[in-house]
């Protein structure tokens, strides 16, 4: 990948530079050949106007005058020159043998055209030099009356060296930056494949069982901390889910064991019995069915656990106090069957963010472990409060800047008044298994079920001891608006309704 990365820079680099130079060199030619041509045409006017006398007289001694002037010239700028008079016949040239002397120039079309006043320029093909010429040919005025002209030719591949050396240096400009995209494209590429190859040995060090693997987010372009956060989510997500799964064969493996053993012993004591004491054979059944059903609450909350634990969960809005109502309602019959009361003590509404049916599972978990230790003639109490923070509150008649958001709370609560727990129990009774007696019913999933929807969705659990006797279990939930724009929903002051709607 560092080389194609390489190649991309260089082939970028190189085709802008194409864009750019092929352009540029054909510029640079047109500028040059103006250039030379508007040269010439400025000597050409000089020598017009120092060859003006000798034409206008026609004095064949100042021909000898001309020829050093038109050889100055020459060997000062490069180009050949040529003075003809009206007839077109060259008086002057700037040949060292003076050969062409005499010659009729009347034939080339830069001459008549001269000859006719106008000023000509061009290049054309020189038949007797056998070379590309530039060409620039002026008449000499005295007054309006034309007495000859100057002709000056310039080898048009003196243009073509001035920009072959002007594109030579180009060249070398576009090798030099060519090396240099070379170069940064080897850092840049180097610089992204050596994060690429950490990420990839980070991947392969998690494949291979290195759960602790992670990859560097502090360093490197925006996209490559991103896919490096993206991996660590992940690795973590799996830790995760391994540990849990580890910790779910270890708790299950621990806790099935103790009620196998005792089903095999009892099934093996009723095997045994039935045929010498059919009775106690079927109560060893009995207690053997009993010891199944134990067995089955225990699989049904491990596999719930395994369910809420480690599971990306949505929040939906629900109705805390509703709900409350409702189950409180279905407590009802089980509870007067316990000579125990129950009921629901809060608003009419509360709304709260929870994942689905947390809510349900929290209150009925609560309840159930209330009703399983309160005495007869006892009055289990659901409430639900909305708190707000005191800093929330706002002075009559004193201005303050813009609100802070601020978190409102809905708590659900079940009080008991049964035996209740210490403080040091309490904050064991939402471990996985714990029991406050080794002898009491359950599968000690209960409350660490609890805990878990609770931490889905965002709530606190807590267990307190009340001053009065019993438990006050609890549930913090996040409400989910407040109850009307620019107010806070508040606990109803003066007591709150219960379920009939009596305060």
């Amino acid at each position: 990948m560092k080389w194609r990365l390489m190649a991309a820079f260089i082939a970028v680099t190189l085709l802008m530079l194409l864009v750019q130079d092929v352009p540029l060199s054909r510029y640079l030619r047109t500028v040059e050949r103006d250039r030379i041509i508007t040269s010439l045409e400025r000597d050409a006017f000089v020598l017009a106007g120092r060859s003006e006398e000798a034409l206008e007289s026609a004095i064949a001694d100042d021909d000898s005058g001309l020829a050093a002037l038109a050889r100055t010239y020459r060997d000062s700028g490069g180009a050949r020159v040529v003075i003809v008079n009206t007839a077109g016949t060259a008086i002057a040239t700037s040949d060292d043998d003076q050969s062409s002397i005499g010659n009729d120039y009347a034939s080339r079309p830069e001459i008549t055209g001269a000859l006719g006043g106008q000023i000509m320029s061009g290049s054309r093909y020189s038949d007797t030099l056998q070379v590309q010429l530039l060409y620039v040919t002026v008449p000499v005025f005295s007054g309006d009356e034309v007495y000859g002209a100057v002709r000056l030719t310039y080898p048009e591949q003196v243009v073509d060296d001035a920009v072959n050396d002007q594109i030579r240096m180009l060249g070398i400009v576009a090798l030099t930056t060519v090396l240099l995209a070379g170069i940064v494209g080897y850092i840049f590429s180097t610089s992204v494949t050596r994060r690429l190859k950490l990420l990839k040995d980070a991947t392969e060090r998690l494949s291979s069982g290195d759960l602790s693997a992670r990859a560097d987010e502090s360093s490197g372009a925006p996209e490559l901390r991103s896919l490096s956060r993206s991996f660590n989510i992940m690795a973590e997500r799996l830790d995760t889910l391994l540990q849990e799964q580890r910790r779910f064969a270890a708790d299950a493996s621990h806790q099935l064991r103790t009620p196998l053993t005792a089903l095999r012993l009892k099934l093996e004591r009723a095997g045994s019995l039935v045929s010498t004491d059919p009775a106690g054979a079927a109560v060893r059944l009995a207690a053997a069915e009993a010891e199944a059903d134990r067995l089955g609450t225990i699989v049904e909350g491990l596999l719930l656990l395994s369910r809420t634990e480690g599971r990306s969960t949505t929040l939906v809005t629900v109705d805390l106090a509703e709900i409350a109502r409702e189950r409180v309602e279905q407590w009802q019959a089980l509870a007067q069957e316990s000579a125990v009361t129950i009921r629901y003590d809060g608003p009419l509404t509360a709304s709260i963010s929870a994942v689905s049916t947390a809510a349900e599972q929290i209150l009925d978990n609560y309840v159930d472990n209330a009703l399983s230790v309160s005495p007869g003639n006892t009055t289990i109490i659901v409430r639900v409060t909305t708190k707000v923070p005191a800093a929330r509150v706002d002075r009559p008649g004193r201005h303050h800047g813009p609100a802070l958001p601020v978190t409102v709370t809905v708590q659900l609560e079940v009080l008991d008044e049964g035996p209740g727990l210490n403080v040091e129990d309490c904050s064991r009774a939402f471990d996985r298994f714990w029991r406050a007696r080794s002898d009491s019913a359950g599968s000690g999933l209960g409350l660490a079920i609890v805990a878990q929807l609770a931490k889905a969705s965002r709530a606190t659990v807590a267990l307190v001891p009340r001053g009065t006797g019993g438990l006050a279990a609890s549930a913090t939930f996040t409400a989910a608006r407040p109850a009307r724009e620019g107010a806070t929903e508040r606990a109803e002051p003066q007591g709150l309704r219960d379920g009939s709607g009596h305060r």
